[in-house]
């Protein structure tokens, strides 16, 4: 099924476009051999991927910081696998972290080839809830860029997504209409539920192949939006 009278994709960036799972586990390291902290990283990764989807969550429900999301998942993720890591430790390391984390820029397959396709057919857009220093570096990084008409971070506009405030400006900066515009991203209350009730459609991009109710377009691989756009 092709979506009509689409003019304006809007894309997350993370687990959408750039392997953020990759180029964090990457990012960690070399941070963690530069500190010389000893743990094993694949145990690592595992206890850390789901505290930092929740210290995420609790960040878009402004229940935390930046400063909260940056520290408490390391802080947890150490205290997880028993591993002592002095305070001071953790935050060089989550310094550390955000710095080394643009150096890596894998990008999810197909990526750049789904781009090539939509660039000549509709204006494209990125909506981001990450950190705006270090998503414009992975951007330009990644060379993906250049593809972007505007880019809204949360930032930017003071909230972050799913609330509506987000999506309108971002709107307002691409000059499009809602009717026009569709979003593309990997998480279901954020992007999906966000722009459903802000009135865009939406696809999920179902990164991690999680089940979810027929009522949301969605697609496995980057390469399926073609059958939609």
């Amino acid at each position: 099924m092709k979506f009509s009278n689409i003019r304006h994709i809007f894309f997350d960036l993370d687990h959408t476009l750039w392997d953020f799972d990759r180029n964090s586990g990457l990012a960690f390291n070399s941070i963690f051999e530069k500190h010389q902290i000893k743990v094993r990283l694949e145990e690592f990764l595992a206890i850390y991927a789901p505290i930092n989807a929740n210290y995420w969550k609790l960040y878009r429900d402004d229940k935390v910081t930046q400063e909260d999301l940056r520290y408490g998942r390391l802080r947890d993720s150490f205290k997880g696998m028993n591993v002592n890591v002095t305070d001071s430790q953790i935050k060089q390391l989550s310094i550390d972290y955000i710095e080394h984390l643009p150096k890596h820029n894998y990008l999810l397959a197909g990526t750049v080839e789904v781009l090539d396709y939509l660039r000549p057919l509709y204006k494209l857009h990125i909506i981001t809830n990450g950190f705006k220093e270090v998503q414009y570096k992975k951007l330009e990084s990644s060379g993906i860029l250049k593809y972007f008409s505007s880019i809204t971070t949360s930032e930017d506009v003071g909230v972050k997504k799913p609330n509506p405030k987000i999506f309108e400006v971002a709107l307002e900066k691409a000059e499009a209409k809602v009717e026009e515009s569709i979003m593309i991203g990997d998480n279901l209350e954020a992007d999906i539920l966000g722009a459903k009730d802000f009135g865009m459609q939406a696809i999920l991009y179902n990164y991690y192949k999680t089940e979810y109710s027929t009522d949301h377009h969605q697609v496995m691989e980057m390469k399926e939006l073609t059958d939609f756009l």
